[in-house]
């Protein structure tokens, strides 16, 4: 049975984040590649990041390179080198999305909730306990 609208039950990928060593050169290839500039470029601080976005609404990539030695990409691309970091999905209620993962045994990575890109509410869940796959959750305001 075909639906004509998607359900609130369909995860949508909100965006898929690319860890790079430096924004400028990451940004001028994807641009290069994807035929036009980021769509926005900002500073995260509580992730220690700077970001540029590619793209609007759903399906977006963003590209994550680390302000300091000490933020937790420089860590990721010293051991693994730059590529993909995680992938995002957007959720109506954070908390409800988050207890949820708890209770199917998945592992929420301190702080539970912080301030992301746009001032968005977001969470991480812990690769070892999703296939080695980084999670983030992102609330989206417009739901509900």
């Amino acid at each position: 049975m075909k639906k004509s609208s998607q359900s609130p039950k369909t995860p949508i990928i909100d965006h898929v984040g690319i860890a790079v060593n430096s924004l400028e050169e990451g940004a001028q290839r994807w641009s290069a590649i994807l035929d036009g500039p980021p769509t926005g470029v900002e500073t995260v601080p509580s992730e220690g990041i700077r970001v540029a976005f590619f793209g609007e609404g759903s399906g977006r990539i963003e590209l994550l390179a680390p302000l300091t030695p000490e933020s937790p990409i420089a860590g990721f691309l010293e051991r693994r080198g730059p590529g993909i970091h995680h992938i995002c999905v957007r959720v109506a209620d954070l908390e409800a999305a988050l207890q949820r993962a708890e209770a199917s045994g998945a592992e929420v990575i301190p702080p539970r909730t912080r301030t992301g890109a746009g001032g968005a509410r977001i969470a991480f869940l812990h690769p070892g306990t999703l296939g080695g796959v980084l999670l983030e959750m992102r609330e989206d305001p417009t739901a509900g």
